[in-house]
């Protein structure tokens, strides 16, 4: 999956605003949440880019085989970002002013691709039946990653013309509190 040695800095000209929240929206501020252990899988609900102002339903399973958590972390675009392959997984390399700290696993990323428009609407199924191609959001699996390629292209796939804001998703792993 993850198989070259490379650093990726995707140093879109590093941005100073960002934030960091535990999925109470992008105004919560710094913050983060411990939303599972190693037991189940995580379930939490994402606010995508964008003017839609869509919701992510996401579950997926841990991993890390220790107590982890999910940190979400913001950035205006452009941003950087400090992480490399390691053990088909990407490894955040230097702690990041969103929140991101050395060791972490990057899980999520905002994805922009071009694909027909979705949704319920008579409009969205005119426009489909139309063959209207625009860019649509996503969240991409960066574990299901067939090389390290697609991590790159996932995530200088948000641009100023698509996006202001690029939204990850990092699995830590819990400290353990002593008693």
């Amino acid at each position: 999956m993850l198989r070259r040695p490379l650093i990726l800095c995707v140093l879109l000209l590093v941005s100073t605003a960002c934030t960091v929240s535990g999925f109470v929206g992008p105004s919560a501020g710094r913050s983060r949440q411990a939303l599972k252990m190693s037991d189940g899988p995580f379930e939490l609900s994402v606010s995508l880019p964008g003017k839609n102002e869509l919701q992510a339903q996401m579950k997926f399973p841990a991993a890390l085989d220790v107590p982890s958590e999910i940190v979400e972390v913001r950035y205006n675009v452009p941003f950087g970002l400090n992480v490399e392959p390691k053990n088909n997984m990407a490894v955040c390399t230097k702690d990041g002013p969103g929140g991101e700290k050395v060791g972490d696993i990057l899980r999520y990323s905002s994805q922009w691709t071009l694909g027909l428009p979705r949704g319920g609407g008579v409009v969205d199924t005119a426009l489909s039946f139309s063959g209207s191609v625009s860019w649509q959001v996503s969240m991409f699996d960066v574990l299901k990653a067939s090389s390290w390629n697609e991590v790159v292209e996932a995530l200088t796939s948000n641009t100023e013309d698509r996006t202001d804001t690029v939204v990850l998703l990092f699995e830590r792993p819990v400290k353990e509190v002593e008693a």
